[in-house]
């Protein structure tokens, strides 16, 4: 009795405290929240007349300095503490129609008038979008067990880790609970092609499926999280954000080779390269110390933007459309921001200004790419024994005294850089930029290369084509008839090369006037054409022991044809170029200069940075920076979950789409970036650990009412595969998947007449071998052409970066899964598998059930097995009648094909179509 009254006693208690606790609630803080309350009715109704585009009447609602400004009128629309003498109350009240704002819009509502009326009373305080705020730790609200005994805390009975108490905290503020695990075998798959791509192999899948051990799951997690298929599949990923291609793109969409680029993507994932480093390398792995060959081609994430080979077209304005591309797919791919439209104007709805991109814009600036036809700076890559000759100067040059000249030898020896491009003539005469590309002589020919620094060189390295005898070479300095600098004589050679040619040392910065004469020329024949000029001195040393065997192998590597990969470098301190605000984003209309900063609104520019691509990359990695780890975070989820913590991965800012579990974002930001610092992998595993991710799939009663879209995660993804996934899928499951990794992109059929390459005539030449069956990122990518598979499953183009892909589901796509001839050609082969492995060898039943098995990782129906055997039975009678017809589905002319094989490749093909299959179930 007493036990019962002390109960009655402890249960009305709580109750007093929660009716409390509710009441107490109801008289809280009432302040308006700009953020939340103020500033999407701003967005919607407002800014588009007085924001960052147009400044309507001279008033602006997009930065508080700016609302609280006077207008045209003289007078501020917003006094703070004041909404009855607030101009803008009094416009959004007004009868008039030519006074009342929204102008020619419907107007505002009470409760909305009401709301804008008491923030300003409040102060008119501004707030910063959340994303925009700094990530701070969460605080888990974990459960500490049955309250007094008298309740139970079911969360605490179905979370695995701290994941599972904020998705499970939402789901009660929905009413929805969680729903059961998978079952065993559709969670290996779901982990494999998530982790990897590809489905389990036959080794994991027997280990896992027959393992009863409670660590079984955590295993085949570290198992797939140490496949080498882990860093290809998360480097496919990043290709649509690094907007990857093996062309160039435009018309000519002539080839590229930069794909050392990919290879070191899949190198990074695989050796969990910590993402804050991951990302600086990419950014400015030339400027860190020492950049080993690997850091400069970690770089090409940045020369992936597109370079245009169209005669006529003009160098300066595509490269800088590169810089603004470079801008761009930084915005949009590392912090989920749009950017873009700050070219032209400031953000219509978030806090940055029109000069702040071009400020962003002049990190990117002084690169030295120009737009070349060669695309230059590339890494030249030699083969081993010549790097290791490569050593050997710059080791000579070190240990006799020279290490500043070891390092810019080393330079050139890599690069051919810096060189001055010959698209950098002007003054033309009788000479020309020929097709945009490089710089030709006629007769009597004349151009100035501007604004040379000749201080300490005296040594000309120039790369060159001349195709008549006879021709004399004269540099004049500062006028077309000033000093002669040097004259030579240039002799006819066969394709590009590289000469030099010694001249006396001349102090300052000259422009050089370059004349061309050769008697033996018609008037409108070229005969003299320049690739690049490097201006230098000779090596130092001569006179020391080993000189001449030095240079001579330094001449040697220098001319060496090698392959080469375009990578980012800076412009030397006399090459530097000066940034301008473009006017109305015209890149034709300069205004005025200005220097590398970042946003004003974000984390500061980090004191002790260098103001290059290296102090950017040290201000975007700095766990102070906002975006950085919740877009990763953000990034990862969605690929997990097929919609990210927040939808719009595209966009954070204050129109994308609101997170549907904001403090879990920001509790797995900051332990991204502290407790696993940087760490991919680890990240990874503690989302595919969760109970959230093992939920089954299936759709409960009243699930698609309340979260159609699966955004509180009351149940498993389930999601349609991406293309490659679904063709790699398909090549594993019959056994033709091979999986050599690495190297130039592979070109595996494909239907005639999907390329039309102008110029070039190049053709999709079929790979042979195992080159034929490799997993799709490594299939060559043409951007005006690209892979129709993948196309059709919603892959990206890549001209420019793409953060998102949006899934479709068009006949299309059943369409190629049908009748794709690397679909039929798995279905053939995986038709051979079910009958090898089949228990019964001779019996249609086993041998789909044994094909079934071999997809889902466990039996199939009886209801699905008796209607793909009705399918083998017709096929069979069709086949029996009609011996070609076995033989066209076989792929061969041969009439001895035994109509059972041609029957099962039916069903093989059926059943690589199920939808089960191309989802992630």
């Amino acid at each position: 009795m007493k036990l019962w009254k002390n109960k009655k006693f402890l249960i009305s208690a709580i109750a007093l405290t929660v009716v409390v606790v509710i009441i107490v609630s109801s008289f809280g803080d009432n302040t308006v929240d700009f953020s939340t309350q103020v500033k999407p009715i701003l967005n919607k109704n407002c800014i588009s007349c007085h924001g960052g585009v147009k400044q309507r009447g001279g008033f602006s609602v997009l930065f508080r300095e700016e609302a609280l400004a006077k207008t045209e009128s003289g007078k501020p629309a917003i006094i703070p503490g004041d909404p009855g003498a607030s101009e803008m109350i009094r416009r959004l009240k007004a009868k008039d129609p030519e006074e009342r704002m929204p102008y020619k819009h419907p107007p505002l509502s009470k409760d909305e008038i009401d709301l804008l009326s008491t923030w300003i009373k409040q102060g008119a305080k501004w707030g910063e979008h959340w994303a925009y705020m700094p990530v701070q730790p969460v605080e888990v609200h974990k459960p500490k067990g049955a309250l007094w005994g008298l309740f139970r805390a079911p969360d605490l009975e179905w979370a695995k880790n701290d994941i599972d108490y904020f998705i499970y905290d939402r789901l009660k503020k929905e009413a929805l609970e969680p729903s059961p695990r998978a079952d065993k075998a559709t969670l290996l798959r779901r982990l494999s092609l998530d982790l990897t791509g590809l489905p389990p192999s036959d080794d994991l899948s027997k280990q896992f499926l027959s393992n009863t051990d409670d660590k079984a799951y955590e295993q085949a997690v570290n198992s797939l999280l140490a496949s080498p298929q882990f860093g290809e599949k998360w480097t496919s990923l990043w290709l649509d954000l690094a907007r990857y291609a093996d062309t160039k793109g435009y018309e000519r969409d002539d080839s590229r080779n930069i794909w050392r680029y990919r290879d070191w993507l899949i190198e990074a994932f695989n050796s969990d390269k910590p993402y804050d480093q991951f990302l600086a390398e990419q950014l400015a792995g030339d400027l860190m110390e020492n950049p080993t060959e690997m850091q400069y081609i970690a770089t090409a994430f940045h020369r992936n933007t597109m370079t245009n080979d169209e005669g006529g077209t003009d160098n300066e304005e595509f490269r800088t459309a590169a810089v603004m591309d470079r801008v761009s797919a930084t915005w949009d791919g590392v912090l989920s921001t749009t950017f873009a439209c700050v070219q032209c104007h400031s953000h219509p709805y978030d806090p940055f200004k029109h000069e702040e991109y071009y400020k962003f814009l002049a990190f990117f600036n002084n690169s030295r790419d120009e737009d070349t036809y060669a695309e230059y700076p590339v890494l030249r890559h030699y083969l081993p024994n010549d790097s290791s000759k490569v050593e050997y100067v710059t080791n000579w040059l070190s240990k006799n005294g020279y290490p500043v000249q070891a390092k810019q030898t080393r330079l050139l020896l890599k690069t051919w850089q810096p060189a001055i491009n010959s698209i950098q003539a002007d003054q033309l005469i009788n000479s020309a930029l020929l097709d945009t590309k490089h710089l030709g002589f006629r007769n009597k020919g004349s151009a100035r290369l501007k604004g040379v620094n000749l201080e300490q060189k005296s040594r000309l390295i120039y790369r060159y084509n001349s195709s008549k005898v006879g021709g004399k070479w004269t540099i004049h300095l500062d006028k077309p008839n000033g000093p002669i600098l040097t004259t030579m004589s240039i002799s006819p050679v066969k394709e590009w090369t590289l000469a030099r040619i010694d001249f006396p040392q001349v102090a300052g910065v000259h422009d050089l006037f370059f004349s061309y004469s050769n008697p033996n020329l018609k008037p409108d024949e070229n005969a003299l054409t320049f690739d690049w000029f490097h201006f230098t001195q000779p090596l130092p040393g001569n006179g020391l022991e080993g000189y001449a065997s030095m240079e001579k192998t330094f001449w040697q590597l220098l001319k060496l044809k090698v392959e080469g990969t375009p990578i980012m470098l800076d412009n030397p301190a006399d090459l530097q170029r000066t940034t301008n605000i473009f006017e109305r984003g015209n890149w034709l209309v300069k205004g005025k200069e200005v220097k590398p900063d970042v946003p004003g609104s974000l984390n500061p520019f980090p004191g002790n940075a260098p103001r290059n691509r290296l102090g950017l990359a040290m201000w975007l990695t700095s766990k102070d920076n906002p975006l950085t780890a919740r877009t990763m975070v953000n990034r990862l989820w969605e690929q997990l979950y097929g919609v990210g913590l927040v939808e719009t991965l595209e966009d954070m800012g204050t129109q994308g789409m609101s997170p549907s579990n904001k403090e879990l974002l920001d509790y797995l930001s900051y332990k991204f970036m502290n407790d696993y610092n940087w760490s991919v992998k680890k990240l990874l595993k503690e989302m595919v650990m969760s109970a959230t991710y093992q939920q089954d799939s299936k759709v409960r009663p009243g699930l698609i009412e309340k979260d159609p879209y699966n955004k509180f995660l009351a149940r498993g993804p389930r999601v349609r595969l991406s293309g490659e996934q679904v063709r790699d899928q398909a090549l594993a499951l019959s056994g033709l998947l091979k999986l050599k990794m690495y190297g130039p992109g592979v070109m595996p059929w494909q239907p005639e007449g999907i390329w039309m390459s102008p110029y070039n005539g190049r053709t999709w030449a079929l790979s042979q071998g195992d080159d034929a069956h490799r997993r799709a990122i490594y299939t060559y990518w043409k951007r005006t052409a690209p892979y129709p598979t993948m196309i059709t499953f919603d892959g990206a183009g890549r001209e420019v970066c793409t953060s998102r892909r949006i899934r479709t589901n068009t006949p299309l796509q059943a369409l190629v899964t049908l009748n794709d001839s690397v679909f039929i050609q798995a279905s053939r082969s995986f038709a051979y598998r079910m009958q090898h492995e089949a228990i019964k060898k001779n019996d249609v039943k086993s041998q789909i059930s044994r094909g079934y098995e071999i997809m889902m990782l466990k039996p199939i129906s009886a209801k699905k097995l008796n209607i793909l055997d009705h399918l083998y039975q017709n096929a069979f009678k069709k086949y029996k009648k009609d011996p070609y017809k076995a033989a066209e589905m076989m792929g061969t002319k041969k009439v001895a094909v035994a109509p059972e094989i041609a029957a099962l490749t039916v069903v093989a093909n059926a059943m690589l179509n199920l939808d089960e299959l191309i989802t992630k179930n």
